[in-house]
């Protein structure tokens, strides 16, 4: 049966609500021939998102108009493997403790930062190298990224083949695993001056559901432009990830405005403050 994710708008959202809202979908699911998998909220965005089995889109809207009331704005078919990879479950989350009402069960907001890496030349560095030496710098890239992706929370998506997609829940983390992995690199080239590795890096966030029918498409695409525009040692950031970061902003530096292949208006561009000291 297919698979669906979908989006809700709805005003003075809240947490045991949505908890409420998602216990009337389970009564009624089987009339309509569904499954209601699971849910994200994001009060502070007033939106939620629903994950569903479904034979099609128009018995996800009836199930949800007559458990709630609450009809979805937007309705995209997934896969689950990629769900998962992005949102890190495709289940509701098991309860640890026994007693815990099930609107206090923790529900994150599906928002996420989506990061793109990519080695800079590693085409001619495997002319210049030779197969070997140019799979074994790889390597090392790989190790660098994925040690970084494990220490901040991070969830590799697909590996790119000189560079790695990954997915973020929080803000933080997700600049501070940019930042951490490029200081690897500069301890790593500082030993190896014969043969340096540059890495350009590029962030962006977003919801899962937006409006081209696929699973965080602009924010994924934009976060790959920013990467392949960055310079060797360098980290882009889109205006969305400046906006929700709730750190120190002295880490982000304006870069003015590009214009990147896809997007009809410039787009803002900050890069992050990392270097070595």
């Amino acid at each position: 049966m297919p698979l669906y994710l979908d989006r809700h708008f709805i005003e003075h959202i809240t947490r045991e609500g949505i908890a409420d809202a998602h216990e009337k979908d389970l009564v009624i699911q089987d009339k309509y021939g569904v499954k209601f998998l699971t849910y994200w909220i994001d009060e502070a965005r007033c939106t939620t998102f629903c994950l569903v089995e479904a034979p099609d889109k128009e018995a996800i809207r009836k199930s949800h108009a007559e458990a709630h009331g609450a009809v979805p704005s937007e309705i995209i078919e997934v896969e689950s493997s990629k769900v998962e990879a992005f949102l890190g479950r495709i289940n509701d989350p098991v309860m640890i403790e026994a007693g815990v009402a099930w609107g206090r069960v923790p529900i994150d907001s599906g928002f996420r930062v989506i990061m793109f890496t990519d080695l800079k030349d590693s085409t001619s560095m495997t002319t210049q190298l030779g197969d070997k030496k140019s799979l074994h710098l790889l390597h090392i890239h790989n190790a660098f990224t994925r040690n970084a992706l494990r220490d901040h929370e991070g969830r590799e998506v697909k590996h790119l083949g000189d560079g790695i997609m990954a997915s973020f829940a929080s803000m933080a983390q997700a600049v501070a695993c940019a930042i951490t992995i490029q200081k690897a690199f500069a301890t790593y080239n500082d030993g190896h001056p014969e043969a340096p590795l540059h890495l350009r890096i590029g962030l962006n966030a977003g919801e899962p559901v937006q409006e081209d029918d696929d699973l965080f498409g602009a924010t994924v695409q934009l976060a790959a432009r920013l990467c392949a525009h960055a310079e060797a040692d360098q980290i882009l950031v889109a205006q969305s990830v400046v906006d929700n970061y709730s750190g120190d902003a002295s880490v982000f530096s304006d870069a003015g405005q590009i214009t990147l292949k896809g997007f009809v208006q410039p787009v803002p561009v900050y890069r992050v403050k990392w270097e070595q000291t």
